[in-house]
């Protein structure tokens, strides 16, 4: 396999994994970012913690999705995370039947 087919392969893969997650967008509640990985997800449990003046994260995720590439499942009912780096949530806002592309209410 030459380099530029490896390259094409990965591209490949890349593509789909951004179709799927655009696909799969729609079925979650929750966007979560860490440091190593990029997850979907219904329901999240973060803890702080404290020890010796370190502070380190303890969270934990159902009903996910995971952006990974090479996993062969990206749909996991449980995963837990711990880290000593940021993590980010953000709540999804879906259109609702209105049409309204920010999920707003209307009359």
């Amino acid at each position: 396999m030459s380099a530029e087919d490896l390259e094409r392969f990965e591209t490949d893969l890349e593509l789909a994994l951004y179709k799927e997650y655009r696909d799969v967008l729609p079925m979650f509640r929750y966007v979560v970012e860490t440091a190593r990985r990029f997850y979907l997800c219904n329901g999240y449990h973060l803890d702080q913690h404290e020890n010796g003046g370190d502070t380190w994260f303890e969270l934990t995720l159902t009903d996910a999705w995971v952006w990974d590439v090479y996993r062969p499942t990206r749909f996991v009912t449980k995963v837990a995370v711990r880290t000593f780096r940021d993590v980010n949530i953000e709540e999804l806002k879906h259109p609702d039947r209105s049409g309204d592309p920010l999920g707003r209410l209307t009359d």
